[in-house]
């Protein structure tokens, strides 16, 4: 039973393997949103997630038979980070199933750490099933990644730590896949402080929790799409659910250009690099997806940061578009000497940057002289965008 001594006594357990991750007030994201916003950074957390809470506490209750048969978990990642070195630490023997769509980055490091990884074809759903499959087979030990009452009460330490560093926060946003994280969260900071509001966040793509929570029972997607690859998960657990029943205010959803937009934010404003699980919290306070925020004092907990490079790298490009910092424009025009030019100093008087330029021949049925020139520009917003697009036109140019 989940109860506020278990989860102190996993505070006092997790002392030897984590850290307690600073609260952050954030001036630039607060003047930004209008909103009093506060950080709670658990990518600088040991692994680069929370999950290493859960996970840690987790293995360190496990009996010496349990130990001695093994461990078998599944995991996008994270939990998969937090297993292995928990499993190095207490030298168990570990075997982690994981999607394999999983980051490279998230994978290696999971193999650094020691155990052993099992690529299965699919989602996280796909994972946990073959987990299941493994451990009925071999007798190892499973470790769930969010529905274990002591996995939860790992987490719940991060509730304990933001009621104590902020005694008077009003409200508390949470990423939400499984619902680990937050039942843990909400659990301990309502016990401590029973008029905080928590909030869940989920990815638009992969809403199990936002379904099964608005609709009263646990529902199970078909597929899941998204970016935030740390809470794809096609069915919350049936103690999650619960939990989130008894505790959690409301669960909101956030789209990828959203999350993109965050983590944008989040490297850009506050230096941090985030996730797309760990950007959601802060993704639905930016885009107003919570109400009455107004006056009040704001923790998004940024849950992780273990980003593949090359997918930080799309996801940068497709913040910048979101957040109107980058525009392609197609213009329809003659190809006489001089056009590009006046095209350049068209964007040049407006203050934007052109970065690439393509010019193509136009097709059969087209002018003969006509030709489209493709060029990107750097901008400071949408209303910049616009600007440069009417100084176009005022100079005779058609914008396709």
């Amino acid at each position: 039973m989940l109860t506020l001594e278990k989860i102190y006594h996993a505070r006092e357990v997790l002392k030897e393997a984590t850290r307690v991750t600073d609260i952050i007030h954030s001036h630039v994201l607060s003047s930004i949103s209008g909103y009093d916003i506060y950080l709670k950074p658990e990518n600088l957390q040991r692994t680069g997630s929370f999950k290493i809470r859960g996970a840690y506490y987790k293995i360190s209750q496990l009996t010496d038979e349990e130990k001695a048969k093994g461990i078998i978990a599944c995991s996008a990642g994270n939990h998969a980070q937090g297993v292995a070195l928990a499993s190095a630490k207490f030298g168990v023997k570990a075997k982690i199933c994981m999607p394999d769509g999983a980051p490279i980055s998230k994978v290696e490091a999971t193999k650094g750490y020691g155990a052993e990884v099992i690529l299965v074809p699919g989602v996280y759903d796909d994972a946990h099933n073959e987990a299941e499959r493994l451990k009925e087979k071999y007798g190892y030990t499973f470790i769930h990644p969010f529905d274990d009452e002591d996995v939860i009460a790992g987490q719940g330490t991060i509730g304990v730590e933001i009621i104590e560093q902020l005694k008077d926060v009003d409200v508390i946003v949470a990423p939400v896949g499984g619902g680990g994280l937050i039942s843990g969260v909400a659990f301990a900071a309502k016990a401590l402080k029973p008029d905080v509001k928590i909030y869940g966040v989920q990815a638009s793509g992969a809403p199990s929790m936002v379904n099964s929570f608005h609709d009263g029972k646990i529902e199970t997607l078909p597929s899941v799409s998204t970016i935030a690859d740390g809470i794809a998960v096609k069915e919350p657990g049936p103690l999650t659910f619960k939990l989130c029943s008894q505790y959690v205010d409301d669960i909101v959803s956030v789209t990828d250009d959203q999350i993109s937009s965050a983590i944008l934010a989040l490297i850009e404003k506050q230096k941090m690099i985030a996730e797309g699980a760990g950007a959601v919290s802060l993704a639905a306070v930016l885009f107003r997806k919570i109400p009455d925020l107004d006056g009040k004092k704001v923790c998004c907990l940024i849950s992780g940061g273990n980003i593949d490079v090359n997918i930080l790298s799309r996801v940068i490009n497709r913040g910048l578009l979101t957040a109107g910092r980058c525009c392609t424009l197609t213009i329809d025009l003659l190809d006489r000497p001089g056009q590009l030019m006046e095209v350049s100093a068209a964007v040049a008087k407006c203050g934007g940057n052109l970065t690439s330029v393509l010019h193509e021949r136009t097709n059969e049925g087209s002018d003969i002289n006509g030709c489209y020139l493709k060029i990107s520009i750097e901008t400071r917003n949408f209303e910049h965008i616009e600007k440069i697009k009417n100084e176009l036109k005022a100079r005779g140019f058609k914008l396709v």
